[in-house]
This record gives structure tokens, C-alpha cells and sequence, in this order.
């Protein structure tokens, strides 16, 4: 069974920055599988935000495309989520989520742009 342990989440004021982690464990194979953050805001469907393969090719989305940077650990089983510029439309539950046999999605962080 994959777990994740997700943290980072918080307040932040517009034009601030974030870093969210997202570390998977329960299987060998986490690290050969692409592992990604969605997100979620209120009300609306979930989103791809940028995802990342285990030789470390990269896709975000357009919306953060120059303002977040996806990083990922293999040894650790772990990625990281920069987010700079943040815009309060960024204002999301992030999750993460890998895909094995199945898609897999950890518990969620909030993320909140506010001034």
C-alpha cells in the first residue's frame, strides 16, 4: 500500500512563496513511476499542476509555467513543489499522487493566497 506523508501548506500573501514535499513510501516501484501535485480549489474540478518522471523530465501546467519548479529526490522517494510568485487564484487543496497498478493520491495540503 503507497503512502504519502505531505507537508508545506499555509498562509501566504500574494506574491509570496511556498514549498510543499511529498514523500511516498510502500513500494519498490515509486521510484521508476512519474509522480506529480494536483490541486483542487473550491468548487472546482481537480487540476494537474506539474508533474515530474523518475530521469526527471518535467510538465506544469500553464497557469505556473516560470512560477512553480517541480524537484524530485529518487534516493528519497520524495518531490518538492516551489512555488514563487503566488497568485491567490493558486488558493488549492495541493495533493500528490503517483501511479503504479493504480493511481495513488496523498491527503491533501492547503495551500491559501490572501492578503
Amino acid at each position: 500500500q503507497v503512502q504519502f506523508v505531505e507537508s508545506g501548506g499555509g498562509l501566504v500573501q500574494p506574491g509570496g512563496s511556498l514549498r510543499l514535499s511529498c514523500t511516498a513510501s510502500g513500494s519498490i516501484f515509486i521510484r521508476f513511476s512519474v509522480m506529480g501535485w494536483y490541486r483542487q480549489a473550491s468548487g472546482k474540478q481537480r487540476e494537474l499542476v506539474a508533474n515530474i518522471s523518475s530521469g526527471g523530465d518535467t510538465n506544469y501546467s500553464d497557469s505556473v509555467k516560470g512560477r512553480f519548479t517541480i524537484v524530485r529526490d529518487n534516493a528519497k522517494n520524495t518531490i518538492y513543489l516551489y512555488m514563487d510568485t503566488l497568485k491567490p487564484e493558486d488558493t488549492a487543496v495541493y495533493y500528490c499522487k503517483t501511479t503504479l497498478d493504480r493511481d495513488y493520491w496523498g491527503q491533501g495540503t492547503q495551500v491559501t493566497v490572501s492578503s
